[in-house]
C-alpha cells in the first residue's frame, strides 16, 4: 500500500487527534531502557515474574515514541508469552502485546519466520487468558493482530489466523467489554484500519461491518469517536486509491449506501461517508485513478438519507432537547459536511446544518435560560467548567468550517428552503439578544468571568450571522428580485445586525460590505425605512426591564441594549429623508432624547447626529416637518445644555445648534431660544471658571475649559445666523463680554477681531466691524468708570446707573 498521509507510524495516535503528551519528567534514558530489557531477560532465565518486572514493561511501553524493538527483543517477548513455566499477571499481557506492536510497526525488515511464529503464540496467550473481557487486553490484541495482517511478508495461513481471531474479538460480547472504556477506541479503530488494508474480500466485509456496527453494543458514541471514524476512512480510502484497489472502494461505497439493510449505526455511516468523500476530494483530477461520479453520489446520498431521517423525526428545535441520539447525529452531520468539502444541495442537510449551528455549536439559549431561571432555583446552575468544556470541544473548534458548509448549502438552495433558514436565523438573533441582555445584567457584577466565557461563544455566533447575512444580501439584494423583496431582506438583515451588535469586536469586510449593500437598498424605499425604524425598541422598553427581579435596572448601564440602539442611531441618518415626520416624532425622538444624556460620548454623539440629520433634512410638504423641527429644538437645547459639561459632548451640541440656525426659517423663535440659552449657559460657565481659576485668561490658547469652547462657539455663530437674528445675538454677546473681567474682555475681543478680519461676508462684515469697535469702546468706558468707583469719586449707586446707561446707549 502507498505511503499514507503524514507517514503514519502509529495510526491510533493520529486518530486521537492529539500530539503525544509532553512528559513532566525528562525522557527515559537509554540506561533505564537497557535495564528494563535486562530485567525481562532475567525473568525468562529465572522463569519467575517478579513485581518489579511489571515496572520494566511500563517503562518500555511509555517510551513508545523513541523505543525501537528489534527481532531479538521480539523473540524475548514471545518467549515470555509462550513459556508455560512463567505465570504472567493479567496486567502484563496488554503491555507485552503493545511492545510486539511497536516491533511490527517500527521494524523495517522483520524476520518472516519470526512473524509467522508469533501468530500462534499470540493466539495461544489470548485463548488461555483468565479474563477475556479485559478491554485493555482486547484493544491491544486487535491493534496487534491488525498490524500483523498488514505486513506484506506475513504468510497467508498466519494472516488468516490473525483475521479470524480479530473478527472473533469484534463480536458482540467483546464489543461490550470495549465499551467499558472509551479510551481504547483509537486502538480498536486503528487495528480495524490496519486489517482492512490487505485482507481478503471474505474478511473485508466482516471487518467493515464490525466497524460500522460496533457501537450497537460497545462504546457510548460521541463526536470524538465520529471524528476518528472520519479520519480512519479518509486514511483507508486514500490509501486504496493510491494502491488502485478500486473494487474495495466500490465495496465501501455500496455498503455505506445500503446502511438500512446492513443495520449500520447512523452516526458511523455519516462520518464514514464524510471520510470517503474527503479522500475523493484529495485525489487529483489529473491523477491515474479516476473516481466516478456514481461513487461520489453514493456517499453524498448516504449523508443526505441519514439527514432526511433525522429531520423527519425531530421536526423542529423543540424535539431535540434531551434526545442524545438525535443531537449526536446532528453534530456528526454538521461535522461531516464541513470536513467533506463541497457537496450538492440537500434540503435535509441544510436544515441539519442550521439546527446544529443554532442549537449544538451555539447552545446559548440553553445556557441563558438556566442562568435566568436559576434566580428562583428552578434550574440547574450553569458552571464555568461546562462552558469551557464546550469552548474546547471538537464541534465548537470547527465552527468556521461548519458555517462555510452552511453558507454553501444556502447558496445552492431553492427560494422556499432559503426563506425557512432565514427565518430560523433571524429568530435566533431575536432570542439571543433578549436572553443575552438578561443574562448579562445578572452576571455583570457577581460572575463576570462566566459572562466573559459565554461571550466567547456569542462572538463566534456573531461571525456566523455576519457570514450568513452576507450570503443572503448577495443573493436577495440584487436585480433578480423585486424592489419589495430586496427591501424586506435588507430590513431583516439590519434588524438582525442590531441584535448582535454588542458582540462585534473585530472589523470584518463581510460586515461592512453587507451594511453598505442593505442600507443603500433600504434608503431607496419609504416603507423599508419606516419598517426599520419601527423595529427599534420603544422608549418604555428601553427604560424598564422585566427580565430580572433581583437587580435594580438602569437603562444607561445596559450595554447590550445600548449597543443595539447605537446601531440604529448610526443607520437612521442615512435614510432620514425617507422617514415621515410623524414616525420621527413617535418612534425616534423619544429614544434620541433619552440617549442624548447617555454617559458614553460615542452614544450621546450619535444621538446628536440623528438630531442634526433630521433638522437638515428636506422633504416635500415641509410645513408639518418644519413645525416638528421647531418644536423639538426647545427640548433639545434644554436637555443638551443641562448635561453640559459632563455628559453632553461639545461637538454634539455645536453641530446641533449649527444645524438649527442653518436650516430653520429665518427669524424662527426656536433660533432665538437657542441663542438665549447658549448665552445664559456661557455666562454661568464663565462665572464658575473665574471663581475656580482667576488666571484662566492668561492661558487662553492652551485652555480647554467648557466656558472657552462656548464663548468661541458663540463668536462663530455671528457668521451663521440670519440677518434677522444677528442683532439679538450681538446684543447678548456684548452684554456677556461686558460682564467679564478686564483680561477676559481683552482675550474675547481679540478673538472677535480675528474672526471678523477673516470674514469675506460683504453684507454682515460692516455690521460686525461697527459692533466690535463699539463693544471695545464700551469695555474701555466700563474700565474707566470702574476705576473712579474704586477711587471713591462716585458712589456705588451712581456707578451702577452710569454703567447701565452706557451699555444701553452703545448697544
Amino acid at each position: 500500500m502507498a505511503v499514507q498521509t503524514q507517514n503514519l507510524l502509529f495510526l491510533e495516535e493520529w486518530l486521537r487527534n492529539k500530539p503525544p503528551p509532553s512528559p513532566s519528567s525528562p525522557p527515559t534514558s537509554a540506561k533505564t531502557i537497557l535495564q528494563a530489557w535486562s530485567d525481562l531477560r532475567d525473568c525468562l532465565q529465572t522463569q519467575t515474574f517478579k513485581p518489579q518486572y511489571l515496572s520494566s514493561l511500563l517503562t518500555l511501553r511509555n517510551s513508545q515514541q523513541s523505543l525501537y524493538v528489534a527481532d531479538p527483543q521480539a523473540k524475548l517477548l514471545l518467549s515470555l508469552l509462550s513459556n508455560p513455566n512463567i505465570s504472567l499477571p493479567q496486567s502484563s499481557l496488554p503491555l507485552l502485546l503493545r511492545l510486539l506492536y511497536i516491533w511490527v510497526r517500527k521494524s523495517s525488515k522483520p524476520s518472516s519466520a519470526l512473524l509467522d511464529s508469533s501468530v500462534p503464540i499470540i493466539s495461544g496467550a489470548l485463548s488461555t487468558c483468565s479474563d477475556a473481557l479485559d478491554y485493555f487486553l482486547v484493544s491491544e490484541a486487535i491493534l496487534l493482530l491488525g498490524s500483523l495482517s498488514m505486513v506484506p511478508i506475513l504468510s497467508e495461513s498466519p494472516k488468516r489466523v490473525c483475521l479470524d481471531l480479530l473478527c472473533k474479538l469484534l463480536d458482540e460480547e467483546l464489543a461490550r467489554a470495549i465499551g467499558l472504556c472509551g479510551d481504547v477506541v483509537p486502538e480498536v479503530l486503528a487495528g480495524i484500519g490496519y486489517a482492512l488494508v490487505r485482507c481478503e474480500s471474505t474478511y473485508f466485509g466482516r471487518i467493515f461491518s464490525s466497524l460500522m456496527g460496533i457501537w450497537r453494543f460497545g462504546p457510548c458514541a460521541c463526536v470524538p469517536h465520529g471524528v476518528m471514524i472520519l479520519q480512519l476512512m479518509e486514511w483507508l480510502v486514500f490509501g486504496l486509491i493510491n494502491s488502485r484497489f478500486l473494487e474495495r472502494i466500490e465495496f465501501i461505497c455500496r455498503e455505506i449506501s445500503e446502511f438500512r439493510n446492513r443495520n449500520f449505526i447512523r452516526f458511523a455511516v455519516v462520518m464514514g461517508a464524510a471520510g470517503v468523500s474527503r479522500a475523493f476530494n484529495r485525489t487529483a483530477p489529473s491523477g491515474s485513478v479516476k473516481i466516478s461520479f456514481q461513487l461520489r453520489k453514493l456517499v453524498e446520498d448516504s449523508i443526505d438519507a441519514v439527514a432526511g431521517e433525522l429531520v423527519s423525526k425531530m421536526g423542529d428545535f423543540s424535539s431535540l432537547s434531551g434526545d442524545f441520539e438525535h443531537r449526536l447525529l446532528l453534530q456528526c452531520i454538521s461535522l461531516g459536511l464541513a470536513r467533506s468539502g463541497l457537496v450538492s444541495f440537500s434540503a435535509p442537510a441544510l436544515l441539519c446544518l442550521t439546527f446544529a449551528l443554532l442549537i449544538e455549536i451555539f447552545p446559548l439559549q440553553s445556557f441563558y435560560r438556566r442562568i435566568i431561571e436559576n434566580q428562583d432555583g428552578s434550574s440547574a446552575i450553569l458552571g464555568m467548567d461546562e462552558v469551557k468544556k464546550h469552548l474546547d470541544s471538537v464541534l465548537f473548534k470547527e465552527v468556521g468550517a461548519v458555517t462555510g458548509a452552511f453558507c454553501n448549502q444556502y447558496d445552492l438552495a431553492d427560494e422556499q428552503n432559503k426563506l425557512v433558514v432565514e427565518n430560523y436565523v433571524w429568530n435566533y438573533c431575536l432570542e439571543n439578544y433578549s436572553n443575552h441582555r438578561s443574562a448579562a445584567l445578572l452576571l455583570r457584577s457577581s460572575q463576570k468571568e462566566l459572562l466573559l466565557e459565554l461571550e466567547k461563544i456569542a462572538e463566534a455566533a456573531f461571525l456566523m450571522v455576519v457570514l450568513f447575512a452576507s450570503s443572503v444580501a448577495k443573493h436577495k439584494v440584487s436585480s433578480k428580485f423585486s424592489r419589495e423583496s430586496q427591501s424586506e431582506a435588507s430590513v431583516n438583515i439590519l434588524v438582525a445586525f442590531s441584535r448582535v451588535e454588542y458582540l462585534r469586536r473585530v472589523r470584518l469586510p463581510e460586515y461592512s460590505d453587507t451594511i453598505r449593500r442593505v442600507v443603500f437598498s433600504v434608503k431607496e424605499s419609504d416603507l423599508a425605512c419606516i419598517s426599520f425604524v419601527e423595529s427599534m425598541p420603544p422608549y418604555c422598553d428601553l427604560t424598564n426591564h422585566q427580565g430580572s427581579r433581583e437587580i435594580q435596572y438602569a437603562w444607561y448601564e445596559d450595554e447590550v441594549q445600548t449597543a443595539r440602539i447605537l446601531f440604529y442611531l448610526r443607520v437612521i441618518p442615512t435614510c432620514i429623508e425617507r422617514i415621515p415626520h410623524h414616525v420621527f416624532r413617535k418612534t425616534i425622538a423619544p429614544v434620541m432624547f433619552l440617549y442624548i444624556r447617555h454617559p458614553s460620548g460615542k452614544v450621546a454623539g450619535a444621538s446628536h447626529s440623528v438630531f442634526v440629520a433630521f433638522i437638515s433634512s428636506r422633504k416635500d410638504n415641509q410645513d408639518d416637518r418644519v413645525l416638528l423641527k421647531e418644536q423639538l429644538v426647545f427640548y433639545y437645547i434644554q436637555r443638551a445644555l443641562e448635561a453640559y459639561p459632563g455628559i453632553t459632548p461639545f461637538e454634539g451640541i455645536a453641530s446641533g445648534v449649527a444645524a438649527v440656525v442653518r436650516n430653520l426659517p429665518a427669524g424662527s423663535p426656536a433660533i432665538f431660544y437657542c441663542i438665549h440659552s447658549l448665552v445664559e449657559k456661557a455666562t454661568l460657565l464663565c462665572s464658575e471658571a473665574v471663581t475656580r481659576e482667576r488666571n484662566m485668561w492668561k492661558n487662553w490658547q492652551g485652555n480647554s475649559e467648557p466656558s472657552k469652547k462656548m464663548l468661541e462657539f458663540l463668536l462663530r455663530l455671528v457668521a451663521l445666523v440670519d440677518i434677522q437674528v444677528l442683532p439679538n445675538l450681538l446684543k447678548l454677546l456684548a452684554q456677556l463680554i461686558a460682564q467679564l473681567p478686564k483680561d477676559g474682555q481683552n482675550v474675547v475681543l481679540d478673538e472677535a477681531y480675528s474672526l471678523i478680519a477673516e470674514s469675506d461676508d460683504v453684507t454682515r462684515k460692516p455690521i460686525l466691524v461697527s459692533w466690535v469697535q463699539s463693544l471695545s469702546f464700551l469695555c474701555s468706558q466700563k474700565m474707566a468708570i470702574g476705576g473712579k468707583r474704586e477711587a471713591g469719586v462716585i458712589s456705588r449707586q451712581s456707578y451702577d446707573t452710569l454703567r447701565l446707561n452706557v451699555t444701553s446707549s452703545r448697544l
